[in-house]
């Protein structure tokens, strides 16, 4: 009886080991055994779509970001400056959690890439000085934080310009140029370009930048992305480092208005730690993706400021895919004003429009730091020797400004932005002029002209559009792609609306981003 009972067993254990070898096979049959998969331009939808279908798992998009970063970052752009060690655990565990079931972060499994003036607490934070090369924050800066809640995945820190001080070009002492990776003889933009050209490249599925006159929307253009400048006090500044507090703003810099969308609904919002985000309390909108529509360009209201369009140094070329993009809109049924009456240079004129407030903002960013912070005052480094060449005189010209007295206390007095009586002039200046013609947004080109070379970075500075209304007013901005001048670089569209109409932004940029299709990925760094 017992010999009968064992050759049953041994039968049933043959049955079922038969039965997993089989399953595996079909499976395998199927194409249902994860694998890696081409990350080249793939959203975060594609991403989470891919795992949850058991296609992938969150380990391999990791790894094949990581060997995308090995392969061409180093020989080519130098977007990157650190990756995390831990961005391989953190996808096992969040492999884990889809396995199990459990509750999924609206970003999980989103690899992104955080420009080097944002605190990471597990990895350096330099703002682009070699002073502060071995500088780990105590803690997280607020959309950090709130990315890695949502199970996004900080997967590197990028190269910026050292101390943000350069809108033209990604220098830093800490890490070196960054090239623009559509043209590596050409610029990234400044200040934002590693974030800007290490996504463009496909080095991570999206990233963050900030913002004080250019910096998320300029390299945006520069590398036909999505990038947006929120309105002052709707997103956190909190463990950014500062280059002017009343002007600084961090977001989202994406291939696309849906993933720019996506990374804002996370990072948006009010934080105690940053005081200009009181007065944005309770202006968040629920969810920014219920804004892409389509058909989000119908019955809108569209004007230009030729100012911005039609300057001496604007290049033919992006002033000819500009009126290409105007041709567009109103097929998709916007009416767009030709000209906005509106005096640009009355406002740019006003006094008092920039506080000189870097020692000070410095100062306080370095406190936050505690004992540990590698330098107490910004100005240390002229001392030490720590700098780039070219932050030199910018460097100096803060040497009379107190560190610890706030400009609003100092004399002259330069008040912050909401008690700044000529920003906020300025602000009702063009609200008045869009309230009158009953206009949405206002447009013109991001850049008038194409990325400068490498080499002449200075030289070649023209064109920057970004530095004139969103940063002085508060409002808020988007780029998006509009298309590429001499076959291969990239020009922005920039729309600019009403103080926290975000989600009307969001609407726009993705009526006309769905219709036109812009968005390539450059040359040179295909599928691994």
């Amino acid at each position: 009886m017992r010999d009968k009972a064992f050759s049953r067993n041994n039968l049933m254990i043959f049955r079922k080991s038969f039965s997993v070898i089989w399953l595996a096979l079909i499976m395998l049959s199927c194409d249902l055994v994860p694998k890696p998969i081409d990350v080249v331009d793939i959203t975060i939808a594609e991403i989470q779509e891919s795992i949850l279908s058991r296609k992938t798992t969150c380990r391999m998009i990791v790894q094949t970001y990581l060997d995308r970063i090995s392969a061409y970052d180093e020989s080519t752009i130098n977007a990157i400056t650190v990756t995390n060690p831990n961005a391989l655990s953190r996808a096992d565990e969040i492999d884990f959690l889809v396995q199990q079931g459990e509750e999924l972060g609206s970003l999980f499994c989103a690899p992104l890439l955080i420009k080097d003036n944002f605190d990471t607490h597990d990895l350096p934070t330099t703002g682009g000085s070699i002073a502060l090369l071995n500088n780990y924050p105590p803690d997280d800066a607020f959309m950090v934080q709130k990315i890695r809640e949502a199970h996004g995945i900080v997967l590197a820190k990028t190269n910026m310009a050292e101390w943000a001080f350069s809108a033209r070009q990604t220098v830093s002492s800490s890490y070196d140029t960054t090239a623009n990776a559509y043209d590596l003889d050409r610029v990234p933009a400044g200040s934002s370009g590693g974030t800007a050209s290490g996504v463009a490249a496909s080095l991570g599925v999206a990233g963050l930048g900030s913002d004080t006159g250019n910096s998320i929307r300029g390299p945006s253009s520069h590398l036909a992305l999505v990038g947006i400048r929120s309105t002052i006090g709707l997103t956190s500044r909190d463990g950014v480092i500062p280059l002017s507090f009343d002007r600084d703003i961090a977001g989202p810099m994406a291939t696309s208005v849906e993933d720019a969308a996506r990374i804002f609904n996370v990072v948006a919002g009010y934080d105690p730690a940053d005081p200009y985000t009181e007065a944005g309390r309770g202006r968040k909108q629920a969810d920014y993706t219920d804004f892409l529509k389509i058909d989000g360009l119908q019955g809108a209201r569209i004007a230009i400021i030729p100012d911005m369009v039609y300057a001496e140094d604007a290049d033919t070329a992006v002033v000819r895919l500009f009126e290409k993009a105007v041709s567009d809109l109103r097929t998709l049924g916007a009416e767009v004003i030709d000209s906005l009456d509106f005096d640009l240079q009355k406002q740019l004129d006003r006094e008092n429009m920039s506080c000189r407030r870097f020692r000070y903002d410095m100062y306080q960013y370095l406190s936050s730091l505690g004992e540990d912070a590698p330098i107490q005052d910004v100005l240390e480094v002229l001392e030490s020797g720590e700098y780039a060449s070219y932050t030199q005189n910018s460097l100096r010209s803060y040497e009379s400004q107190p560190k610890d007295i706030h400009p609003a206390q100092d004399e002259p007095a330069c008040p912050d932005y909401l008690e700044n009586e000529s920003r906020q002039a300025y602000l009702s200046a063009l609200v008045d002029a869009m309230d009158a013609d009953q206009i949405n947004a206002v447009i013109y080109p991001t850049w008038r002209n194409p990325p400068a070379h490498l080499d002449k970075g200075n030289e070649e500075y023209k064109g920057d559009n970004s530095q004139l209304v969103a940063p002085a007013t508060g409002m808020p901005a988007i780029t998006v792609p509009m298309g590429f001048t001499y076959g291969r670089l990239p020009s922005g569209l920039q729309m600019v609306a009403r103080p926290y109409d975000e989600g009307l932004l969001f609407k726009y940029a993705y009526a006309y981003e769905q219709e036109t299709r812009h968005r390539k990925p450059p040359d040179g760094f295909p599928p691994l």
